[in-house]
């Protein structure tokens, strides 16, 4: 007699909730961009559901955030359970990764709740942009800069909840850096002052990944402002290629 096994869960749903249930399939696809990706294999080997991740886990501490649900869910196939926790819970976790290191199955909760993440923006929850719009500023630096950092903005009345550690940073950074010059890291000004072919090749990168098609998805505005402004880049290292040109056939 041969004998199938499946670890798919058939959830009811939230009995309780006034929300439309979410079709079937949409469930499935959500489940299969997350198990598709080349990363899952490697996040997720069993559990034992022993909570030794949402015991050391910090966010656990804080907020209705479990590590040992996340990886359950999935490890279940729960569809109606991972679209739940995809609409507010994945975003509680600091991405420190205690989950993987603590971990006797080697799983990766951590990893798991990014891959949830990337599948959260591509299917365009309303989750995703609710937590990701806040955000708009930094991203719009991190894109046309490759960063949005500079050393000299980490102080300690920048950072007072750090405690004592903040007196690891808080240290005569000038006198430091000229001793161990880092020019391009020295100040706002210079962190972010970017060559016009690193630009290009920035903004780039961003297109040709698909992080601007997501970004689309998630704030349209800030996608335009980025658009326009990398446009312009674009037209003025054409203009910058062919003055070379010209001073060339001189």
């Amino acid at each position: 007699m041969t004998h199938t096994t499946t670890r798919v869960s058939h959830g009811i749903g939230d009995p309780v909730s006034d929300a439309p249930p979410v079709p079937r399939a949409k469930l499935e696809e959500i489940f299969q961009d997350i198990q598709a990706d080349l990363r899952y294999d490697h996040e997720l080997n069993g559990c034992l559901n022993c909570g030794i991740c949402t015991a050391t886990c910090p966010a656990a501490h804080y907020y209705d955030f479990s590590p040992r649900e996340i990886v359950q869910l999935l490890w279940t196939e729960n569809l109606e359970g991972i679209y739940d926790v995809m609409q507010e819970k994945i975003w509680a976790c600091a991405q420190c990764y205690t989950c993987a290191a603590r971990c006797p199955f080697g799983n990766s909760p951590g990893g798991l709740i990014m891959l949830m993440r990337e599948t959260a923006i591509k299917h365009n929850m309303e989750s995703a942009r609710n937590v990701l719009r806040p955000f708009s500023r930094v991203m719009l630096k991190l894109i046309s800069t490759g960063n949005q950092l500079a050393p000299d903005m980490i102080t300690r009345d920048h950072f007072p909840d750090w405690g004592p550690n903040v007196s690891k940073i808080d240290a005569p950074l000038k006198v430091l850096r000229q001793a161990i010059p880092v020019p391009t890291l020295n100040t706002t000004a210079t962190a972010w002052e970017v060559n016009l072919k690193t630009s290009i090749e920035l903004y780039t990168i961003w297109e040709e990944t698909g992080v601007l098609k997501q970004l689309e998805t998630i704030d349209e505005n800030l996608f335009d402002v980025i658009t326009d402004f990398m446009d312009e880049k674009r037209e003025d290292w054409k203009d910058w290629l062919a003055d070379q040109e010209d001073e060339n056939d001189d």
